[in-house]
């Protein structure tokens, strides 16, 4: 029987062989974005690519996931996951996006597909699958990025989702009970190739609709009822609020508004907005939500109109598991030098959000950063310019 280093170096040299192969699937998924719960190319594309690698699978798992598996040869053992976000972000600025949608692969998720095809190709090779126990499930997993509120809840009604997150509704729909443990790479904009450690923030998601009274507005603006000047005094609110908030919790307060009016000529009657409110414990996302929702219906009462408030559980913070850290670490370490990993404090968060916080309350996972990207991360800017670190070496790590 090979030892666990002859079965890494055997995963290693097929991913090595195969290596254009890997970006390649990266880069079509990059010329194909599509937004959450609609990435039904990018979904039939990962079904063709599971099927050419015989990984059985399921697909159409809220709407566009896929979920594989392939049964081990080595006895029983764990079923790890190793997982890739499907959607993109709706940037229209960026100079690769679609010209209908304005989806755009701003957070690199084209390359988290890659690396997990990329691990899986490593892992199928049969010396290596022969000798491993357990089983190993790839997944692909749509709507990572909390966006198109109002879209996401129309299908909500429609009662083809009931979370808006893809891992959300993938545990409701218990495609992960049977997986004893999770792991998947983010690329980022650093220099170096691997960073470990970290937290994420809670957050919760508000669809915002206020009701005024149109009116003409020149001729008769005061039998109107302004629905943007309730927002803006609302807005004003939210921001007269940030000196409470404790810099400890990592407090995010921040949004768009969806619409605004109809003609400038008319005193705007409805106004929506999408907001969303971050903080690193669920006990701060709730205090802070609340304030948040006061000064919804303290713009409303200023002008006389009405306000209703949706919210929508977003996500919770993400917990790395210690012992995959360190796990991952020694992988790291075996593929570049000490200096181009950085270990980051568990405490420390970054600020954003993700639905692998959810994964991270229920099982042991891993979430480390990959560098490759340049840029600022869901801008017009952001751009994966080394597949080599966000592709390649993550596709290793997670093999190994």
């Amino acid at each position: 029987m090979p030892t666990v280093e002859e079965l890494k170096a055997l995963a290693i040299e097929e991913i090595d062989k195969r290596k254009e192969e890997i970006i390649g699937h990266a880069k079509h998924i990059l010329n194909n974005p599509e937004v959450g719960f609609t990435e039904f190319k990018t979904s039939k594309y990962v079904s063709e690519i599971f099927s050419k690698l015989g990984i059985e699978h399921d697909a159409n798992l809220a709407l566009t996931g896929l979920k594989g598996n392939i049964d081990c040869g080595g006895g029983e053992g764990p079923n790890v996951s190793v997982i890739g976000e499907l959607d993109s972000l709706r940037i229209f600025e960026h100079p690769i996006h679609d010209l209908t949608t304005g989806a755009a692969h701003a957070c690199g998720h084209h390359c988290q597909i890659g690396s997990m095809i990329g691990s899986m190709i490593g892992l199928i090779v049969p010396e290596v699958k022969n000798n491993l126990s357990g089983s190993i499930i790839p997944i692909a997993v749509p709507a990572e990025e909390f966006i198109d509120v109002e879209q996401r809840m129309l299908l909500r009604e429609e009662g083809k989702i009931e979370f808006m997150g893809g891992k959300q509704e993938f545990i409701k729909l218990g495609v992960f009970d049977d997986v004893d443990m999770a792991m998947m790479c983010h690329t980022s904009a650093t220099d170096t190739t691997f960073g470990v450690g970290g937290t994420s923030n809670a957050h919760i998601v508000k669809y915002v609709e206020f009701t005024g009274q149109a009116a003409h507005a020149g001729g008769s603006p005061h039998m109107g009822i302004n629905a943007l000047n309730a927002a803006m005094i609302a807005l004003t609110g939210i921001n007269a609020n940030r000196e409470t908030f404790l810099d400890t919790d990592t407090v995010r307060v921040h949004g768009i508004l969806t619409r605004g009016g109809q003609a400038v000529s008319s005193i705007p009657s409805q106004v929506t907005l999408e907001w969303r409110v971050r903080s690193g414990s669920n006990e701060a996302v709730v205090a802070n939500s609340k304030k948040v929702d006061r000064c919804f219906q303290a713009g409303a009462m200023a002008v006389g109109a009405k306000v209703s408030v949706t919210n929508i559980p977003g996500y919770m913070p993400r917990l790395d598991n210690t012992q995959l850290q360190e796990l991952f670490l020694q992988n790291a370490g075996n593929l570049t030098t000490k200096d181009d990993i950085d270990i980051i404090d568990n405490s420390h968060n970054g600020g954003g959000s993700t639905d692998m916080g959810d994964l991270s309350q229920i099982m042991p996972t891993l979430h480390p950063y990959v560098g490759g990207g340049d840029g600022v991360g869901h801008s017009e800017t952001y751009l994966i310019h080394d597949y080599e670190k966000a592709v390649i070496q993550p596709a290793k790590a997670m093999a190994c």
